[in-house]
């Protein structure tokens, strides 16, 4: 029988950026909502299971939130953090 390790390992903590805060204070309660179940089950438990960018984003990660919306973050795999950088754009830091 195969263990499960992926299952029993805890969930990544999810910390927000203030630019991510200030990006999610402009959603719809809906959206908010959507928003936190990817960040709870999809993200919190698996972050490699998003989009890898490249380019200029090279080193972060993607989920669609909306059709022109995204999640985008970083993940420090040491700590088991992942660090959301904007959650109201289309691939734009700035």
């Amino acid at each position: 029988m195969m263990s499960s390790a992926m299952t029993d390992e805890q969930p990544y903590r999810v910390e927000i950026t203030r630019r991510a805060q200030k990006d999610i204070s402009k959603l719809t309660p809906k959206l908010k909502t959507k928003l936190r179940d990817i960040l709870m089950n999809r993200i919190a438990v698996n972050p490699f299971d998003g989009k890898k960018l490249i380019g200029e984003l090279d080193g972060f990660w993607s989920v669609r939130l909306t059709l022109k919306d995204r999640i985008v973050y970083s993940i420090d795999e040491e700590h088991r953090i992942v660090y959301i950088l904007r959650a109201r754009t289309h691939y734009d830091l700035s």
